[in-house]
């Protein structure tokens, strides 16, 4: 079991890595826009505190995490350029250890509840009959 655990860490892990380096060449100017399109929006997922179905219910609740992500990922990475990717990959270890991973979700949340807000202030004119 502790074995078990530790390749689960370990992917993770890689995920957590890969992700970052998603957003990375989601930047890069090499990688053609519908790429940067599809990183972006695995990145957001990835990160986002609202999921297509919300992790309370049992089993299926982790398991669009444990399929869409690591497909997402892995459709974008065969959209990337090698290069491009290897270098992003650089930049997400770096990254990592440097422990600014935090600061992407801190974005993706703040960006969310914008988003709310910007519904809730204009709700009042979309619900008006004339």
């Amino acid at each position: 079991m502790p074995g078990r655990l530790s390749s689960w860490k370990k992917a993770v892990q890689r995920l957590k890595t890969q992700t970052a380096a998603l957003y990375w060449a989601s930047r890069d100017p090499r990688v053609p826009w519908y790429a940067k399109a599809l990183a972006l929006l695995v990145v957001a997922y990835a990160l986002s505190p609202i999921d297509l179905i919300p992790d309370f219910i049992p089993v299926l609740g982790q398991l669009d995490d444990l399929v869409l992500v690591p497909l997402g990922i892995a459709l974008a990475l065969r959209m990337i350029p090698a290069d491009v990717m290897e270098e992003c990959q650089q930049k997400a270890a770096a990254q990592e250890a440097s422990g600014q991973f935090g600061f992407m979700a801190v974005v993706v949340v703040m960006l969310w509840l914008a988003a709310a807000a910007w519904v809730v202030v204009n709700a009042a004119s979309w619900l008006q009959v004339d």
